[in-house]
C-alpha cells in the first residue's frame, strides 16, 4: 500500500471520526435540557392556597358544593356593591338545622353563585348557617356579575323561585328586589368590571436548548414556585397563608402528563399574575418582573410579550405605572385588589 493510500485512509478515518462527533454533539445539543437528577422535587400542593370559591369549582371535577367550605362560609360574604339583596323575615328565631336542611343541593345560578346567611342569636354576626346556632333574621344574595357576564333576566328568575322554595321550607317570607333595577345594576357593574381587568403574561422563550417539564419544575423550585394540583402549573405562594397565589407559571399541560417528563421539549412557559386577585401591598409585579428576568437568565431565555416580542424596561415600567392606576380605580369604587369582592367579581 503506497503512502498516498495509507494517508487517504487515514484523513478517512479522521473526517468519519468528526462526523460521528459532530452527529452525536448535534443530538445532545437537541436534546431538552434535563433537570439535576440529584436536586429535591417541587412539593405538591394538596390545592393551591388563598383560591376563591369559584376558583376551587373550576379547578374540582365534583364541584365547590360537595367540598367542605364550612370554615370559609362564616365570614360574612355578601356585600350590595356586587350582590343582589333579598331579606327574608322569620317570625322567630330559627335554627341552623332547619336552614341547612332546606339549603339546595347547588348553590349556583348558571354561572353566578348565590350565598345564605343568617344572623347569629348568639354573636349578632351575619354568617353561613351553622348547626347548633339559631338565627333571628336571614337573608340572601345572587351576584351580579362575574367573568362570564352579568346575571341575565331568566337567571334572575331562576333564583326567584329557587329562593322561595328554600324560605317555604323553614317559614320564611323573602323580600325580593325588582328584577329590571337588578339586571340594570348587573350590566353596569359587568361594564365596570370589563374596564378594569387586568390578567398579565410573561412568555418566557428559550433562546437555544428546549426545556423538558422537569427542567422548567427544578428551575422554577429553586425561586421559589410550587407544584398546583393542575399537570403544567407551578405558583408563587403568597407570604401570608390563605392569600392567593402572586404568579403561576404554567406550561403545556400535554407534556406535564407525559410518562417520561425528560422527552418532552419544550420552548415556551407562561409567567402570568390575575391583577386584580393580589393586593397592592404584595407588589406582584414586582415579584414577576424580577422573576421572569431571573429564570430568563438562569434557563438560557428571554422575556417576550405573546406575540415573542421581547420586552423592553420601557415597556414593563409603563406596565407597572398602568397598574398602579388600575388599583387607585379599583380602591375608589370600593373594589380593591386582593379583597374578597374583587377576587369574587373577577372570578
Amino acid at each position: 500500500m503506497s503512502q498516498m493510500q495509507i494517508g487517504l485512509l487515514i484523513l478517512g478515518g479522521v473526517v468519519l471520526l468528526g462526523m460521528l462527533i459532530y452527529n452525536s454533539w448535534q443530538a445532545r445539543r437537541g436534546r431538552p435540557r434535563q433537570a439535576d437528577p440529584v436536586a429535591e422535587p417541587a412539593p405538591v400542593l394538596s390545592r393551591e392556597p388563598g383560591l376563591s370559591e369559584s376558583e376551587l369549582e373550576a379547578l374540582s371535577p365534583l364541584g365547590v358544593d360537595q367540598m367542605n367550605l364550612a370554615a370559609a362560609d362564616k365570614r360574612q360574604s355578601l356585600d350590595a356593591l356586587i350582590d343582589a339583596m333579598v331579606p327574608v323575615a322569620v317570625d322567630m328565631p330559627v335554627s341552623g338545622e332547619a336552614v341547612l336542611s332546606a339549603m339546595p343541593r347547588t348553590r349556583r345560578i348558571g354561572s353566578k353563585a348565590f350565598s345564605v346567611e343568617g344572623l347569629s342569636v348568639a354573636s349578632g354576626q351575619w354568617e353561613f348557617p351553622q348547626a347548633g346556632e339559631r338565627y333571628s333574621q336571614v337573608q340572601l344574595g345572587l351576584q351580579l356579575a362575574n367573568r362570564s357576564g352579568p346575571i341575565n333576566d331568566i337567571e334572575f328568575s331562576e333564583f326567584v323561585v329557587k329562593m322561595q322554595v328554600f324560605c317555604d321550607a323553614f317559614g320564611g317570607t323573602p323580600d325580593f328586589p325588582d328584577m329590571r333595577h337588578e339586571v340594570n345594576r348587573a350590566r353596569e357593574l359587568d361594564q365596570f368590571a370589563s374596564e378594569h381587568d387586568a390578567q398579565l403574561g410573561f412568555e418566557l422563550r428559550a433562546l437555544r436548548a428546549a426545556w423538558s417539564p422537569s427542567y422548567i419544575q427544578q428551575m422554577a423550585a429553586r425561586h421559589g414556585l410550587v407544584a398546583g394540583p393542575m399537570p403544567g402549573r407551578l405558583v408563587l405562594p403568597a407570604p401570608v397563608q390563605g392569600q392567593p397565589v402572586l404568579l403561576t407559571l404554567s406550561f403545556d399541560t400535554q407534556a406535564a402528563l407525559a410518562e417520561d417528563l425528560d422527552q418532552s421539549a419544550l420552548r415556551t412557559c407562561t409567567l402570568s399574575l390575575d391583577v386584580t386577585h393580589v393586593a397592592r401591598e404584595q407588589q406582584a409585579f414586582e415579584h414577576m418582573r424580577s422573576l421572569a428576568k431571573a429564570l430568563a437568565q438562569a434557563m438560557d431565555g428571554a422575556v417576550t410579550d405573546d406575540k415573542g416580542m421581547p420586552l423592553s424596561d420601557a415597556a414593563l415600567e409603563q406596565i407597572a405605572q398602568d397598574i398602579e392606576q388600575l388599583y387607585d380605580r379599583l380602591d375608589q369604587h370600593g373594589l380593591s385588589a386582593g379583597s374578597a369582592l374583587a377576587r369574587r367579581l373577577f372570578a
